[in-house]
């Protein structure tokens, strides 16, 4: 049999494998570690507005007057936070372990932290106890977000890479959704059910996704950055569904390696710590400078949050106690939720078709109309009516139906895509930590933002996610470029050669094999592992 050809410029948008059941499959599961992310932040708001857990956590007698039968504004924004400050540990510390253990194991290993914490939340009668598992489980919530996102955008196929990611914020949506729905069912139990069964219910998502994941490849990008190249064409060979000396394996590994040896070049990772400092070099006025691609992926996430979603989905059952015509505000928070999860699908054919660009911005324009709309309502009429409540509800439904189609997926795609593979796990992560950062800051300012001990502001926060949406709006429009398309690879051909308002017309002339020296004549994988090791 002939040895395989890798192409030359004329194939410079090159000849991918077939997408294969396999392959959608793969990806489909890891994104299941979106569920227990998703149902960790989901279960808090209606747990935290329960009559048994309030009389719990708090020491409150059941005939306290309703407006003061509340967990307090500290304690709340304690339990709810910290998580988020967990999980902003865990998501730096996992890039670290991705690349030492391999992006599988730190799953696992978060996996386990996580069911460390859950089983804190579970005998906890007070809130020192439940906030100090929400902490360890925090950590466990990092260790996955950030190297969920890290390992699909690895193996997935560069054609439909958008839409199997978005697939990540999707099972998020459907763990908010399943934690709104056992809240609801257990929202009357008078005994510690109430919350134990929610909170209990987390464990079987670590256990799916913990020992799932032990039966799927490691990413072959991981092994390239190993220098363990025959274990990165088996993994590719893998993920790609294709006989290891398939001339689409071959490609594709060769350019993976010569874009690999390129950065490096560019930039050495030298000792731990200057490693971590190559996250931080390059010029900030250049597209493709590591420290552009920092603070790009670390505002991305920055932004998704201060679109102001959460602030829904961690305080929604509460506030909309404060909307005097709702009679049942659990309901109301299942039906948030509910919009959530159908809406996000839209973008697994919008994020491919349209790009990522356009997504975020018309997103967030989308977002900051019915936001003002929404608080314009709740400022201008009485909460007594029943209309203008009901309008300002369905705007705030909108307005998540926006972000579930937009940022909610937009943000997580980006953030696997810009980094180049030598600080691509640190990138992630710091990436993630930024989400996870400003998650905490609003957790903890919202309850005083809106307490009607504090700021009682009511529905005016409206007026402050209006405006950070804006903002966001602006930030998608000179700021991200789009990636549609694209492999990893090209990915930083491209942000080295245009702006990110120029790059949707972007095309790649050649490739980092070619330019590697790695594309004349024809070279078999075993010469491909051969020629690097003496260039090495």
């Amino acid at each position: 049999m002939a040895p395989p050809t890798i192409r030359g410029t004329s194939d410079v948008d090159r000849i991918e494998a077939p997408v294969t059941v396999k392959a959608y499959l793969m990806c489909a599961f890891a994104s299941f570690g979106g569920i227990y992310f998703g149902y960790d932040v989901g279960w808090i708001s209606g747990v935290m507005g329960m009559k048994y857990a309030i009389h719990t956590f708090t020491g409150l007698p059941y005939d306290t007057p309703a407006e003061d039968f509340v967990v307090g504004a500290s304690d709340k924004a304690l339990v709810t936070s910290i998580l988020s400050a967990g999980t902003f540990f865990g998501a730096l510390i996992a890039g670290d372990l991705a690349d030492f253990f391999g992006r599988r194991t730190t799953i696992m290993i978060g996996c386990l932290i996580f069911m460390v914490g859950v089983i804190m939340e579970i005998i906890s009668t007070g809130i020192s106890l439940m906030a100090a598992g929400r902490f360890v489980a925090g950590l466990g919530v990092g260790f996955e977000s950030a190297v969920v996102i890290l390992y699909m955008s690895e193996i997935c196929p560069r054609k439909v890479r958008g839409a199997l990611i978005a697939c990540y914020q999707f099972c998020i949506t459907i763990g908010i959704l399943l934690a709104s729905v056992v809240v609801y069912a257990t929202q009357d139990r008078m005994d510690s059910g109430s919350y134990r069964i929610p909170v209990a219910i987390q464990l079987a998502w670590a256990l799916i996704l913990g020992g799932g994941i032990a039966f799927l490849p490691e990413s072959p990008r991981y092994f390239v950055k190993k220098g363990q190249h025959e274990k990165a064409a088996k993994a590719l060979a893998s993920v790609r569904g294709q006989p290891q000396d398939s001339q689409y394996v071959v490609e594709e590994l060769a350019e993976i390696i010569a874009n690999h040896e390129y950065e490096l070049s560019v930039i050495p990772q030298g000792s731990y710590f200057s490693s971590w400092a190559n996250c931080f070099k390059g010029s900030l006025w250049k597209a493709n400078s590591n420290l552009r691609r920092t603070i790009l992926g670390t505002s991305l996430q920055m932004m998704q949050q201060w679109t102001g979603v959460n602030f829904i989905f961690f305080f929604g059952t509460t506030f909309f106690q404060q909307l005097g015509t709702i009679s049942n505000p659990f309901l109301i928070g299942l039906i948030t939720t509910l919009v959530n999860v159908l809406s996000t699908p839209i973008s697994f054919w919008t994020i491919e078709r349209f790009g990522r660009r356009p997504l975020l911005i018309w997103g967030a324009l989308g977002m900051l109309i019915c936001q003002f709309l929404t608080a314009i309502l709740g400022t201008a009429i009485s909460t007594e009516n029943q209309a203008a409540t009901q309008a300002q509800i369905a705007f705030i439904c909108l307005a998540i139906a926006f972000f579930a189609s937009t940022w909610g997926p937009g943000a997580w795609v980006l953030i696997g895509e810009i980094f180049p593979l030598p600080i691509r796990s640190r990138g992630v992560g710091l990436s993630t930590a930024s989400n996870w950062l400003w998650n905490t800051i609003i957790a903890v300012i919202t309850p005083y933002m809106v307490g009607k001990d504090k700021g009682n502001l009511g529905p005016k926060v409206f007026f402050v996610w209006g405006t950070l949406c804006t903002c966001a709006c602006i930030y998608a429009y000179f700021l991200v470029p789009e990636t549609k398309g694209l492999s990893l690879e090209q990915v930083d051909k491209m942000l080295e050669e245009v702006n990110p308002r120029n790059s949707a017309g972007w095309k790649p002339t050649s490739t980092f094999a070619n330019e590697m020296g790695m594309t004349k004549g024809d070279i078999t994988e075993t010469e491909i592992h051969v020629d690097v090791e003496k260039r090495g």
